[in-house]
């Protein structure tokens, strides 16, 4: 199936670098989630992912399929152009920006906006850590908070949590009181200083509260699941530990989306998404980063059981727009073929194909973040 011609939602991604901080950086740092030097310098250009996008990116610039040609050819351009470039040949009608990634070094979302329609993801993480240095308790801080997203900001589509990489997807009820403890314990340590929040049981609190207010709006909250980079245990990003959330009579109408396929826990995902009717899937990440074969499998585990009504794409794009361009690229590709395959098993025909296609790739999302 060829489905170029389906304009993409991208629902969830992230701001580029700003040029002079992108400078700093070899380009092959934009193919991994690795970010200690050796890798970076001496690994990267050794993975499947990284020799396979080289060649398409290069047969998109029209340059030779070497690294120093294409950041040549990058230079030249310009980040505008280069971006506007690569939105074009990933035919996208929107992005939906996490914007708490590096905030001090990304292009601000208006940037974005001269390009192609935006839409904002609040990080709920990134929130916290800006008001706690201003607050003098837990009273004033969690009013704060609460304050800043009831209601949702105007353009604000998603709240987003990285309790994953912080703590892990185990999050448990949490007391007032001990919540109101552990913040007192923080600011004793970091009077007014800007800290960087990794205590659990303030981050499942806070969460929590998050989600009492997305449930309100009906309001979707993501939740980045399964691989990322080496600050999160892989053993607590499996999105069954979310079970205890996904029980909760309290939080049952806050939408929420598993990101990235949750890899390599894609059947766990789609086992969630099948029972629970509050849980949503994407494929970000998972597509572009691994290997054709993998990425083949992911989708394939995902619709083993997982709604198509629930499956969503995006690209998790970062710090460079080649990745909008490669998610987008592979995305429907490998969603072409995973669904051609479906109709020789005889699960679907082809008219089905077809509207199951246009679901995946917009609306969905459309649906979805449009209540």
């Amino acid at each position: 199936m060829n489905l170029n011609d389906i304009p993409l939602i991208d629902q969830h991604a992230h701001n580029l670098l700003k040029p002079e901080v992108a400078a700093r950086y070899p380009y092959a740092a934009g193919f991994t989630e690795a970010y200690h030097p050796e890798i970076i310098n001496h690994h990267v250009r050794h993975t499947l992912f990284y020799r396979r996008s080289l060649r398409e990116i290069a047969a998109l610039l029209e340059c030779e399929p070497e690294e120093a040609a294409i950041v040549a050819h990058r230079e030249s351009l310009g980040i505008e152009n280069l971006t506007k470039l690569y939105f074009r040949a990933a035919n996208l009608a929107a992005i939906y920006l996490d914007d708490g990634f590096a905030p001090e070094d990304i292009l601000p979302i208006s940037w974005h906006e001269k390009l192609i329609p935006v839409k904002r993801i609040l990080r709920l993480e990134l929130l916290a850590e800006q008001l706690i240095p201003q607050a003098k308790d837990f009273e004033t801080f969690l009013t704060t908070f609460n304050n800043a997203i009831d209601p949702p900001p105007a353009g604000v589509v998603a709240f987003k949590s990285i309790v994953c990489y912080r703590t892990g997807l185990n999050v448990q009820p949490v007391t007032l009181e001990a919540a109101t403890a552990h913040f007192k314990h923080l600011k004793q340590q970091f009077p007014h200083q800007s800290v960087r929040l990794h205590d659990k049981p303030l981050i499942d609190f806070l969460l929590q509260q998050a989600l009492v207010i997305a449930a309100k709006y009906q309001l979707p909250v993501q939740l980045h699941t399964g691989f990322g980079d080496p600050d999160l245990d892989l053993r607590l990003a499996n999105p069954l530990h979310l079970r205890s959330l996904l029980e909760s009579p309290e939080y049952a109408h806050a939408p929420l989306v598993l990101l990235h396929a949750s890899y390599p826990y894609m059947r766990e995902a789609g086992y969630l998404a099948a029972v629970y009717p509050q849980v949503y899937l994407d494929f970000g990440l998972a597509i572009p980063s691994l290997s054709v074969s993998g990425m083949r499998e992911t989708i394939r585990q995902l619709l083993e059981l997982t709604p198509t009504s629930k499956l969503m794409y995006s690209s998790d794009a970062h710090s460079i727009p080649e990745l909008y361009y490669l998610g987008a690229k592979w995305g429907r590709q490998l969603l072409g073929e995973a669904l051609e395959q479906a109709i020789e098993d005889a699960d679907i025909t082809v008219s089905e194909a077809v509207a199951i296609a246009v679901a995946i790739l917009r609306e969905n999302a459309l649906a979805l973040y449009a209540k």
